[in-house]
């Protein structure tokens, strides 16, 4: 079915005047910077067809008459068609406000066209400067993006899909959409559900019976610019084994779903962050910690996280075979309710399912802080892994194939 992208024109294509709000006159005519470029990339290199959908308020009427609208609209019609931008329809409403008719935006009566089923709506954008423009998406069944202008959008972000201050993040928002799953993995001894976007801003709400867990996973969240929901029902009663595997297990498949179309893909998680210990020694509260012959070589291992006195560092690849190289020992059998041991497992899972290749190192002396670095550092290392490039639509290997 076809994609649309239903665009507004005014504060959109083009400038919106003050305090009038009318293009009555070719002077006022001004595009919007970078739309002109950004429409023609949309328009050569994506499947959307576009739609013009606008207010005009009282044309045809004494305060806006037609002869002052038509010569700037012709004019911004013949500029955007010499790039090629084109479209399919123009639906113009020409009430006011006040009188409440269902064909004005946020109404859908000019559009019932689209509504028969032949177009594919939840795929389908409306490209506004004001909330009636989202509301207008929210009822076509359509998703919504707002070039800011003038309307605050705080309270209304759950119905908007991004909030955009250039055509430029446009135009990336549609070339990669946001990779979003909704995963759930369901045995005998647990059922794990995850709601997870690779190209969030560190959202999480985690829920899985067990407090260090939790924490360990918003912090992958947070640091990893993931958005994650993840909830965990477990036979805790029995131990912490089945849950933490299962979640491990199920937030990898998770990532194999999302990264499903690698083309562009940044692959390798690496990002230099120099810091080196010769010699070191290291005083905590307690005791004293000689390490007379520590040296982390950083020019092997370029991703390291600090963390008072430990420090972890994570390469990761995803390229599709899963192995996990693990130099971390730890002295705890538990921090919080979890079991030491199964910082590998957790670890060793999520390489299995997500077929990634995994090698962790950390060193250090507190044992809350060298989980936590891993953690850190993984998310770091997963962040720089997932990035694509919107230029690029190559497979980032020789074999043709990951």
């Amino acid at each position: 079915m076809q994609k649309i992208l239903f665009l507004d024109r005014d504060g959109v294509l083009i400038t919106e005047p003050q305090p009038d709000q009318q293009v009555d006159s070719l002077e006022k005519l001004e595009f919007i910077p970078g739309v002109i470029y950004a429409l023609a990339r949309i328009v050569r290199e994506l499947d959307y067809q576009l739609v013009l959908v606008t207010n005009q308020d009282g044309l045809g009427t004494a305060s806006f008459p037609e002869e002052t609208f038509w010569p700037a609209q012709e004019k911004m019609l013949k500029t955007l068609a010499g790039e090629g931008i084109t479209f399919q329809q123009i639906h113009i409403d020409r009430s006011f406000p006040h009188d409440n008719l269902p064909t004005r935006k946020p109404g859908t009566a000019m559009l019932t066209g689209y509504l028969n089923g032949d177009v594919d709506l939840a795929n389908s954008y409306v490209i506004g400067d004001r909330l009636t423009d989202v509301k207008l998406a929210k009822n076509l069944g359509a998703k919504a993006i707002l070039l800011r202008q003038w309307d605050d959008p705080v309270g209304h972000e759950q119905d908007i899909e991004l909030i955009a201050e250039t055509w430029e993040k446009i135009y990336q928002h549609l070339r990669l959409p946001p990779r979003r799953v909704s995963h759930r993995r369901a045995t005998r001894e647990t059922d794990i559900s995850i709601e997870l976007c690779l190209d969030g801003t560190g959202k999480s709400d985690i829920k899985t019976g067990l407090g260090f867990f939790d924490h360990m996973l918003d912090q992958l969240a947070r640091h990893g610019g993931l958005d994650l929901s993840l909830e965990a029902r477990g036979d805790l009663r029995i131990d912490e084994h089945h849950t933490i595997e299962d979640t491990a297990l199920a937030l990898g498949e998770a990532f194999a779903l999302a990264l499903n179309d690698k083309r562009g893909l940044e692959r390798y998680g690496s990002s230099k962050f120099e810091v080196q210990s010769s010699n070191s020694k290291l005083q905590t509260p307690n005791f004293e910690l000689q390490t007379p012959k520590f040296e982390l070589q950083t020019s092997n291992f370029e991703l390291q996280i600090p963390m008072d006195d430990a420090l972890a560092g994570v390469a990761l690849d995803f390229g599709g075979r899963s192995w996990l190289v693990w130099q971390a020992d730890f002295r705890r059998e538990k921090i919080g309710e979890m079991p030491t041991e199964m910082f590998f497992h957790f670890f060793k899972s999520f390489s299995d399912a997500a077929r990634c290749n995994l090698n962790i190192r950390v060193e250090g002396a507190n044992e809350h802080h060298k989980i936590e670095a891993i953690f850190k550092a993984f998310a770091r290392a997963i962040k720089v892994a997932v990035r694509r490039d919107p230029l690029n639509r190559e497979l980032p290997t020789t074999k043709g194939a990951l």
